[in-house]
C-alpha cells in the first residue's frame, strides 16, 4: 500500500511540473498573440488609409 502511495506523490509531482510548463507555454502565445493581432490591426489602418488615396506624407495638418 506506501508504495502505491509513493508512486502517486511520483506521478503528481510529474504532472505539477508539466501543468507548470504549459501554463508556461501557454502564456508566451497569448504574448506572441496579442502582438500579431496588434500588429495585424496597424497593416489594416496603412491599408485602408492607402486605399482612401490618403498618405502620410500627402494629408494636411488638421489646422489647414
Amino acid at each position: 500500500m506506501e508504495k502505491r502511495v509513493i508512486d502517486l506523490e511520483i506521478k503528481f509531482a510529474h504532472l505539477e511540473e508539466f501543468i507548470f510548463q504549459m501554463n508556461k507555454v501557454v502564456a508566451e502565445q497569448q504574448n506572441r498573440i496579442e502582438r500579431l493581432e496588434r500588429e495585424l490591426k496597424e497593416q489594416r489602418d496603412r491599408l485602408e488609409l492607402q486605399a482612401s488615396g490618403a498618405t502620410l506624407e500627402n494629408t494636411k495638418p488638421p489646422h489647414y
